[in-house]
């Protein structure tokens, strides 16, 4: 059965934002995240490693992989192909919106004010990325989205730790919460996988409904 978005994001409570740096890092860190509980998985296109890394984490069962840092078109097809299925971009464009569609992936984009919620909404997008969360108003921004536009949820990432997660997570316009706290890159290096493991565990504990 194809997941939706949205079932994608009610699976974990956080979706760990990753970045890697060395290839090898990537079946264990996948493997020790879900693990603990976290099955979904953002890997970013921030480092080269980031193609060849969704390809290897998806081999890891129980695994959802999917691509972040979608700022341009041809990126789409090349994540699929990978295996990524889900994109996410910290932003939203024409241009995104075109490789989206003509490449199916599921696209979560990043918006940080109501006129661009409204915007992506028009677009047919209902489940969107708060970014920056935390500069954008958080919490506040979060409820006082709500009253307006009920029928949009979020993902809010940028600025939210372990500590604030749950107040995120309380609230009724938030699947769940994106975060880099469960991949410190110190336990990645030092190959410290039962740590990774203990973070995840913490934070698939977090969601409160």
């Amino acid at each position: 059965m194809t997941m939706t978005l949205l079932d994608i994001m009610r699976t974990s409570a956080v979706i760990p934002v990753i970045a890697i740096d060395e290839l090898e890092h990537a079946i264990p860190l996948a493997r020790a995240l879900v693990a603990g509980g976290i099955r979904v998985l953002e890997v970013t296109l921030r480092t080269k490693h980031g193609l060849d890394a969704i390809r290897a984490m998806s081999t890891v069962e129980g695994a959802i992989v999917g691509v972040g840092t979608l700022t341009q078109p041809e990126e789409f097809a090349a994540a699929r192909d990978a295996g990524a299925v889900f994109g996410v971009s910290p932003g939203l464009t024409a241009a995104l919106i075109a490789a989206a569609k003509s490449s199916g992936l599921p696209l979560l984009p990043g918006v940080m004010t109501p006129s661009e919620v409204m915007a992506a909404r028009e677009h047919g997008f209902r489940q969107l990325k708060l970014f920056p969360a935390v500069p954008a108003g958080g919490i506040g921004m979060l409820n006082g989205i709500g009253g307006p536009l009920p029928d949009v949820m979020f993902c809010p990432t940028g600025g939210i730790s372990q500590e604030t997660a749950s107040q995120f997570l309380a609230l009724k316009n938030v699947a769940c919460v994106g975060g880099s706290w469960l991949t410190p890159k110190d336990a990645i290096a030092a190959g410290n996988w039962d740590r990774i493991t203990e973070l995840a565990k913490a934070a698939s504990g977090l969601r409160s409904h």
